[in-house]
């Protein structure tokens, strides 16, 4: 993983994307990080779906995590769950570092990390009915209406990642951004792979799982929290 695998042409990219390549700094451990355990929890790029059995050498239920941020609550759930396999995507290189770091310390055989754009890896290399569940803690909300095409939850992502679950599979997501909320009930109810399970808007707590770092944030600042949780149909 210290490489990134070479751009798709430019014909084949999508103009919008729902995130920005920001220029964070890698510290030097991050770095090490990258250099060390990227060869053994990194999957490089590819065009072909993954053996997910093959992948982590044994069968079992996997959860992906879509923007994992930092890496915190991904490495507490892979810890927590060794039963369960965990696939992690992010774009960021720092907080990718950060959760190598943590996941060699933890001896982590059960997770494994894209560092690609998490449509391009549903699209290429899951399989459909491939995943238990996808979960996705507060993507970016991209607040200004000029911006909302960004936004990650959109009909074709909502299709794509629900074809991606097996039947019964669980679409798991939180945002602290209220507008955010309404937009994802009304792009996902509207997804016929679809059917809402469990609204928890506005509670102080998360439902069922450990907060986030930028979760325990917002909480101190105010910010009701949304959890939305959908099954494939």
């Amino acid at each position: 993983m210290a490489e990134r695998p070479p751009a798709p042409p430019a014909d084949t990219r999508r103009s919008i994307r729902s995130f920005v390549l920001r220029a964070g700094r890698v510290t030097t451990a991050q770095q090490r990080a990258l250099a060390e355990h990227g060869p053994r929890f990194g999957i490089v790029q590819g065009t072909t779906p993954l053996d997910l059995a093959g992948l982590f050498g044994r069968d079992g239920p996997c959860t992906m995590e879509i923007g994992f941020g930092n890496g915190e609550h991904l490495a507490a759930r892979a810890a927590a769950e060794p039963e369960r396999n965990f696939l992690g995507v992010e774009v960021h290189r720092p907080g990718i570092g950060h959760l190598l770091r943590a996941a060699a310390a933890a001896n982590l055989r059960n997770l494994r990390v894209f560092d690609h754009d998490a449509v391009e890896v549903l699209e290429h290399r899951i399989a459909p009915g491939a995943l238990d569940e996808v979960q996705i803690l507060f993507p970016d909300p991209w607040p200004k209406a000029r911006h909302h095409k960004r936004r990650l939850i959109q009909p074709a992502f909502a299709a794509l990642a629900a074809s991606r679950l097996r039947p019964g599979g669980r679409l798991l997501l939180a945002t602290d951004w209220k507008p955010y909320a309404e937009h994802m009930r009304e792009v996902l109810d509207a997804c016929p792979l679809l059917a809402l399970i469990a609204p928890a808007a506005g509670s102080a707590e998360p439902a069922g799982r450990e907060p986030t770092r930028f979760e325990r944030r917002g909480l101190r600042l105010g910010h009701a929290v949304t959890d939305l949780a959908y099954r494939r149909r």
